[in-house]
């Protein structure tokens, strides 16, 4: 099998010859520690090295596709971006009609060209796309993240229509991306970080109702195009994964090793043979501050709880500076092992 087909095997469930590497996606400033140390000059020739199997090329992420006249970015984000305790530019809001004078983002802003020709020079590797959509923490922004919470109680409706407005767009987008795109993309790949270390960050009763309506829209919106959905969401997730099984995730990525209830050994027991998982070696202890001979065991544990349907990549995808080169090394020669 070639890459693109390993990893397409693997997340359908059928008959892969192996597992499958992602290195992930590393810090700007990983990029050139890693380059000094492979003698590599370029991201993809250090991927093809390695026998990274996986590629993800998102509009907006890897390439500039939303071109507002002014140069603001979608959403204004990079302007109205909120931490906890701060309050967004619709936290006043207490009507639905009060949105409206938002500039929200326009379609007709959007290129893809250039994310389209990054696809194309990929090869035969799977290749993950799509709009990023991360409407959790777009809204959070938008109404500052302790009022997102609060106005749920206590303004409902109000929650809903800022859902819908972020929401609407990034499904538009998606319908534009999809049929320019085609069989350039084998899966879409969208993201929003749904737990902390402990638990959700908010109850599953709330999720179900102001975050799994338009979630489902989107999984279905992937496979109406022929595409697997991977799901990336940060933290514990595990009381909600039975939902997102049953809402249409083919994959979820990262697998947080240290946060709770989100070990191999529960997440295999439980829900092996149901999702396909994507990451799962700890990169917060074991990559960093462990040995390479640390990491190639904690690949084998990881292939043999969570395999065959596993692909092997850090427990967050933006491997950091501190994670010495030869734990990279050792990372990838453990994940490409023939077999399971």
């Amino acid at each position: 099998m070639n890459s693109r087909e390993r990893i397409a095997a693997l997340i359908a469930r059928e008959a892969p010859d192996t597992t499958g590497f992602w290195l992930g996606n590393p810090d700007p400033a990983t990029w050139p520690i890693l380059h000094a140390y492979f003698g590599t000059t370029s991201e993809e020739e250090l991927r093809r090295l390695l026998g990274d199997d996986f590629r993800w090329h998102a509009p907006a992420v890897h390439a500039p596709a939303y071109f507002h006249p002014q140069g603001r970015a979608m959403f204004d984000l990079e302007r109205v971006r909120t931490r906890h305790g701060e309050e967004g530019p619709l936290s006043h809001c207490e009507d639905p009609a009060e949105i409206e004078d938002y500039e929200w983002p326009r379609l007709d802003y959007l290129d893809f060209t250039q994310t389209i020709a990054g696809l194309r020079a990929f090869g035969e590797v799977y290749r993950a796309g799509g709009m990023w959509a991360p409407f959790y923490h777009d809204i959070q922004f938008l109404l500052g993240v302790e009022n997102y919470m609060v106005k749920m109680y206590t303004h409902p409706a109000l929650v809903h229509a800022v859902t819908d407005r972020v929401c609407q767009f990034y499904y538009d987008a998606n319908e534009l991306f999809f049929r320019q795109a085609g069989d350039l993309v084998d899966a879409y790949f969208f993201g929003n970080d749904f737990g902390t270390q402990r638990d959700l960050m908010m109850s599953p009763a709330f999720l179900e109702e102001f975050v799994m309506p338009w979630f489902r829209q989107f999984t279905d919106q992937g496979h109406r195009w022929g595409k697997q959905v991977i799901l990336h969401s940060c933290g514990s997730v595990y009381r909600i994964i039975p939902r997102l099984i049953e809402a249409g995730v083919d994959c979820l990525h990262p697998l947080q090793a240290k946060a709770a209830n989100m070990e191999a050994e529960r997440l295999g027991r439980e829900f092996g043979g149901q999702i396909t998982f994507l990451g799962g070696i700890d990169a917060q202890d074991v990559l960093p501050h462990g040995t390479p001979e640390a990491v190639k065991a904690d690949v084998e544990r990881v292939r043999r709880l969570l395999g065959p349907y596993v692909i092997i990549s850090p427990s967050h995808e933006a491997i950091l500076p501190d994670v010495p080169p030869a734990n990279v090394r050792a990372l990838a020669e453990a994940a490409k092992k023939e077999g399971f």
